[in-house]
C-alpha cells in the first residue's frame, strides 16, 4: 500500500458546524484536511465523520493517525 502525502506536521484546527464531512486521507486535497476529490484514480477514499456540536476539531494533517480524521499526535513521530 502506498503512503499518504503528508499535507503539513501538525494538525488543523477548524470550527465545523454539525452535520457530515469527508476527511481528506490521501494528502492531495487543496481544501485540507477535507476532501476535494483530489484521490480519484488513487488508492486512498476519504473519510466520512459527523459532527454533532459546534466546536474547533483538530484534524490530523499528517494522514498517519490511527483515530481517523483526528489527530492523535502520530506526526510527532514522522
Amino acid at each position: 500500500m502506498a503512503e499518504p502525502d503528508i499535507a503539513q506536521k501538525a494538525p488543523y484546527g477548524v470550527e465545523l458546524e454539525p452535520g457530515d464531512y469527508w476527511w481528506c486521507q490521501c494528502g492531495k486535497s487543496k481544501k485540507q484536511p477535507l476532501c476535494d476529490s483530489s484521490h480519484k484514480g488513487g488508492e486512498f477514499k476519504p473519510v466520512k465523520f459527523t459532527i454533532t456540536e459546534k466546536k474547533i476539531y483538530w484534524l490530523c494533517a499528517c494522514k498517519h493517525t490511527n483515530n481517523k480524521p483526528f489527530c492523535d499526535r502520530t506526526h510527532r513521530k514522522l
